[in-house]
């Protein structure tokens, strides 16, 4: 039995515990801390924008503690993406609001501005109010329609919590993901394109907006010289440990986003002779994607096999790989909650497959795969 190719496992740089060692060999170990403080500047100057960055326990907590500062609070509808992880909705539901999920366009898989318009007139006919914020998301690393869905969202003065959990590096007409919206979430969870273990940040417009996310994300305790809370607070901070983690990850993200967009062109290379496979691509030059993950849609009819039956034949072949994220509007956890859908997410989902990705793969690793899916065709 070969090693496990897995689908996409962190891989450090080699300059981590060097950060990790000075944190130690400083007691630098609490919450915060110099690297935390680096890690934050680092991530600024490569996101760009003039965006400001508070590093934090998760991409979640990113997008929470962005849905606070817009005052989302209880009984509010929020838009949010429906062909997403679930974490990209769960934070509306922390503030006891209730998510109105939009379905995708075929294009990039993400946010229909087309059906985003439609769910925002018809959610003030119904409500009398108008959405309180809108969550697009850039799924496996794609740029969503930014153009087209910040237009839609000034049309109705309706602010965007950009999720950008998967796309760190991804570009948008030569401007980075994240950089859109009032606010952007970044997560750099273990299988993410960089890891701090854990941790996400939040990318901020302005210097008041990432004093105030710190000051959330600490507990919300007020200036005085005994702890007193006016807000409610949560222990969201990253600590500078896991920064230090970050900040040698920093050194070799573009490495990182290099070899996973090589990984992408070689699987395109590799799978595009096959009846029945699709490698996901770019849909136009003003979309630069990280390929986080590398996604394939399977014909069944013409190629022979589902989605769902290369995904078991590959595990049997220790090979790890992914079924789609389901849509949020399929979720039971989210059912009864307004849903504007044209079915393009199910159709995805149905025929879609997530293929192993992570940079530390070598080109025999891919070739394996892709030999692994070739067995399944039906000539």
């Amino acid at each position: 039995m070969r090693n496990r190719i897995y689908l996409s496992l962190a891989q450090m740089g080699g300059r981590e515990q060097d950060f990790i060692r000075e944190a130690f060999d400083t007691n630098w170990v609490v919450p915060l801390g110099p690297n935390v403080d680096a890690f934050e500047s680092e991530l600024a100057d490569f996101i760009g924008q003039n965006r400001h960055v508070v590093a934090l326990s998760a991409g979640t907590a990113a997008i929470h503690l962005g849905l606070v500062q817009l005052g989302v609070g209880r009984d509010d509808e929020v838009i949010c993406q429906s062909f997403t992880f679930s974490a990209s909705a769960n934070p509306i539901a922390y503030q006891g609001a209730r998510p109105v999920f939009v379905d995708s366009e075929p294009d990039t898989w993400n946010l229909s501005p087309a059906l985003l318009e439609e769910a925002i007139l018809d959610r003030k006919a119904k409500t009398g109010r108008y959405p309180k914020a809108i969550i697009p998301v850039h799924l496996y690393g794609m740029p969503a329609k930014m153009d087209e869905i910040a237009a839609v969202a000034a049309r109705y003065g309706i602010p965007l919590m950009e999720d950008a959990a998967e796309a760190i590096g991804s570009e948008y007409r030569g401007r980075k993901c994240g950089t859109f919206g009032e606010f952007g979430a970044l997560s750099f969870n273990g299988n993410k394109m960089i890891t701090t273990s854990g941790g996400g940040a939040l990318v901020c417009r302005t210097a008041e907006e990432a004093q105030r996310t710190k000051f959330f994300a600490t507990q919300a305790r007020e200036n005085r010289p005994y702890y007193y809370h006016e807000h409610i607070g949560y222990n969201y901070r990253l600590s500078n440990v896991s920064a230090g983690i970050g900040r040698g990850q920093m050194l070799v993200l573009d490495a990182h986003i290099a070899r996973r967009r090589a990984i992408h062109a070689l699987y395109t290379r590799l799978l595009g002779d096959l009846p029945g496979i699709e490698v996901k691509q770019n849909p136009a030059p003003d979309f630069d994607s990280n390929f986080w993950l590398t996604c394939i849609t399977v014909d069944p009819a013409r190629f022979g096999s589902t989605a769902d039956e290369i995904r078991v034949h590959l595990e049997r072949e220790n090979i790890e790989s992914r079924l789609l994220w389901r849509p949020m509007h399929m979720q039971p956890v989210f059912a009864g909650c307004p849903a504007y859908t044209d079915g393009t997410s199910e159709a995805i989902f149905d025929r879609g497959l997530c293929l192993p990705s992570g940079s530390g793969l070598t080109d025999a690793d891919i070739a394996a795969v892709t030999e692994e899916i070739r067995k399944l065709h039906k000539h």
